[in-house]
């Protein structure tokens, strides 16, 4: 299993519309999910602004699946656009073990 988090910090007038976008690619996920992949998006509760984004999959080509997502290119270059206040930036994660099915 493969899993990627990427977190970043968008200016405090961009949240509710990073919020909007995200629910865009959700929404795209639940009509068209991609077999074998987990994705999720949060917010850090003590500081509202910073998003953390989750990618688990069973291997690089499904997690790659992502990016083929229009939505998900929206949104990536929306946000681009946005000019966060901390970049996104990814780190990969060694799974230590999961209570799910990516099958």
């Amino acid at each position: 299993m493969k899993a990627v988090k990427v977190q970043y910090t968008v200016k405090p007038e961009y949240i509710n519309e990073n919020k909007k976008n995200i629910e865009k690619v959700m929404g795209a996920l639940r009509v068209n999910p991609i077999k074998g992949m987990q994705y999720s998006a949060f917010v850090d509760q003590e500081n509202p602004n910073t998003f953390i984004h989750i990618n688990m999959a069973i291997d690089d080509d499904t997690m790659a699946k992502i990016n083929e997502v229009q939505e998900f290119r929206d949104f990536r270059q929306a946000l681009k656009a946005s000019q966060p206040l901390v970049s996104p930036s990814a780190t990969k994660l060694k799974p230590v073990g999961h209570g799910f099915d990516l099958t």
